[in-house]
C-alpha cells in the first residue's frame, strides 16, 4: 500500500486541458476541500434517502458512510478514488425483513451481505477478477440489477388501509405517492425540470434538487412535523442499534452481493478508463473494504454501502481524481452525522416527497439494468440471452415467494437465483447440443438490416 500523501498538481490553482488530477495529486488545500464538499453534496441526495425509505436513522447511516469510505480509500492503499454511499439494493431487503422481524434483524441481513462481499473479495484478491464475469456476464447483472429497481415499484405507489368511519368506508395512505399525490407529483416534475434544464453539478443533483423544492411545498401543506427538530440537540452520537440474524429473512439479502460486486468492479473499471491508469489489480482490495464497510455499518445501525456513481459524474465533471478530495467527504460527512438536529432534520421528510423521488429512483435502478446491457452490447437474438432475463425479470416483479423450511426466498433473491441458473443451464445445454446458434422465435424478430431489405424488390 502507498504511504497517505499527494503532489500538488501543476501550480495547485489550475488543471490544463486535456489534463486530469490523478488519485496520488491534488490542488490547493482551499480548493481540495472546496471540491471534497461537492462530493458530500452529491452524494447526499442517494444516501440520505436509503435510510429514509427503509426506516434507519439517517445519522446513523451517514456516519458510516464516512467511516466506510475512509477505510475503503485505507484498503486500497489510496489509489482508488471512492466514497461509499447508501446503496439502494439493500432497500427491499431491509424493507421486508423490517416488516417481518423489526430492524434489528434486517440490520443482521446487512452485516451477513458485508461479510460475503468481503470473502468473495478475498478471493478476488488471490485468484484475480476473471471469474465473476464468467459467472454473471452483462445479461445476468443486467437483469439482476433491472429486477431490483423494478420489484421496488409498488413501494413507489405506496400502500393504503380502509377504515369504517361513520358507517362509511374510507382510505387511508400512509406511504409513497399516494400518501400526498400533489406534493408528490410537484417533486416527481422538479426532478425531471431539473435534469434538463440546468448543466454540470445541478442537473447531476436533480434529485436532492427535486426532495428540497418537495419538502418545501410539503411544508406549506402543512405535511411537515417539525417537533422532533426542536426537541433533538446540535451535536451528539447518532443512535447505534445491534444486529440480530433470523435465517428466515437472509436469503433476502444474499442477491445484494451480486449487485455490490457489480458496482465494485464497474467503479474500478470506470476509473480506470477516466485515470489512463490500471486498477484492475485493486478490484479485490475495493471488494474487501466495501464489505467491512457494510459489515460495520450493520452491526451499529446504519444502511449497507457501495461506490458512488454520483461522484464519478463529480471527477468526470472536474476532471479530478485526487483521493485527498475524498478525505474531505469523509470527514465533512461525519461532522455531519454528529448532529442529532441535522439527522432529525432529514427524518421529517414527508411521505409524499419520498414517493415522487423514488418513482424516479426505482426506474432508474431499473433503467441501468438495461444500461448494462446496452453497453455490454447484449445480443438478444440469442434465446440464451433472452430467456435468461426473460424470466428473471417476471420472477423479481411479480415477487414470486418461496417457503423452504423458516427461511423465505422472495422476487429478489429469486429472480436472481434464475438469471444464473437460466444462464449457465442453457448455455451448457446449448453448447452440448450444438444450438447455441439457433434462434427461437421470440428472438428472431427481424433486425433493422433485415427490415430494410424486406421492403426491396427481389434480385433476378
Amino acid at each position: 500500500m502507498s504511504s497517505i500523501g499527494w503532489r500538488v498538481h501543476g501550480d495547485g490553482r489550475t488543471v490544463r486541458t486535456g489534463a486530469v488530477v490523478a488519485p496520488d495529486e491534488r490542488l490547493s488545500w482551499p480548493r481540495t476541500i472546496g471540491i471534497g464538499m461537492q462530493h458530500v453534496v452529491a452524494m447526499f441526495g442517494s444516501t440520505f434517502l436509503v435510510p429514509i425509505i427503509t426506516g434507519l436513522s439517517p445519522a446513523t447511516t451517514l456516519f458510516f458512510s464516512a467511516v466506510g469510505t475512509v477505510l475503503f480509500l485505507v484498503i486500497t492503499g489510496n489509489k482508488l478514488p471512492s466514497y461509499l454511499g447508501s446503496s439502494f439494493a439493500f432497500i427491499a431487503p431491509i424493507t421486508a425483513a423490517t416488516a417481518s422481524g423489526g430492524e434489528s434483524v434486517a440490520l443482521g441481513g446487512v452485516v451477513v451481505t458485508g461479510l460475503l462481499l468481503t470473502a468473495i473479495g478475498l478471493v478476488v484478491h488471490v485468484a484475480g477478477a476473471h471469474w465473476i464475469e464468467k459467472v454473471m456476464p452483462p445479461v445476468v447483472t443486467g437483469s439482476i440489477v433491472a429486477l431490483i429497481g423494478l420489484n421496488l415499484a409498488p413501494v413507489a405507489w405506496g400502500t393504503c388501509s380502509e377504515s369504517v368511519v361513520g358507517g362509511e368506508i374510507v382510505e387511508s395512505c400512509t406511504s409513497g405517492f399516494r400518501a400526498a399525490p400533489i406534493t408528490a407529483l410537484v417533486t416527481l416534475f422538479a426532478i425531471i425540470l431539473t435534469t434538463v434544464l440546468f448543466r454540470g453539478i445541478l442537473g447531476r443533483l436533480a434529485i436532492l434538487v427535486g426532495v428540497l423544492i418537495g419538502y418545501v411545498v410539503a411544508a406549506i401543506r402543512g405535511e411537515v412535523d417539525f417537533t422532533s427538530v426542536e426537541k433533538a440537540s446540535w451535536f451528539g452520537l447518532p443512535t447505534f442499534i445491534t444486529p440480530t440474524f433470523d435465517l428466515a429473512v437472509l436469503g433476502l439479502f444474499v442477491p445484494v452481493v451480486l449487485v455490490l460486486i457489480a458496482e465494485n468492479v464497474g467503479h474500478v473499471k470506470s476509473v480506470s478508463a477516466m485515470t489512463g491508469k490500471d486498477l484492475d489489480p485493486l478490484t479485490g482490495r475495493a471488494l474487501v473494504a466495501d464489505g467491512i464497510a457494510t459489515t460495520l455499518a450493520g452491526v451499529g445501525g446504519g444502511s449497507g454501502t457501495t461506490t458512488y456513481a454520483e461522484n464519478i459524474g463529480v471527477m468526470a465533471a472536474t476532471r479530478i481524481y485526487s483521493t485527498a478530495a475524498y478525505w474531505v467527504a469523509a470527514a465533512t460527512a461525519l461532522v455531519l452525522s454528529l448532529s442529532p438536529k441535522f439527522g432529525a432534520l432529514i427524518a421529517t421528510i414527508p411521505a409524499g416527497v419520498l414517493g415522487g423521488a423514488t418513482t424516479v429512483l426505482y426506474g432508474m435502478i431499473g433503467i441501468l439494468g438495461a444500461r448494462i446491457w446496452v453497453q455490454n452490447k447484449v445480443d438478444f437474438s440469442n434465446p440464451v440471452n433472452l430467456t435468461t432475463a426473460a424470466v428473471a425479470l417476471i420472477v423479481g416483479i411479480a415477487n414470486y415467494t418461496w417457503v423452504a423450511g423458516d427461511i423465505t426466498f422472495e422476487g429478489i433473491a429469486l429472480g436472481s437465483a434464475a438469471a444464473i441458473g437460466v444462464y449457465h443451464l442453457m448455455n451448457a445445454l446449448a453448447r452440448w447440443r450444438g444450438t447455441s446458434q439457433e434462434a427461437a422465435s421470440p428472438a428472431s424478430v427481424p433486425n433493422g438490416t433485415e427490415l430494410e431489405g424486406a421492403g426491396r424488390a427481389p434480385q433476378a
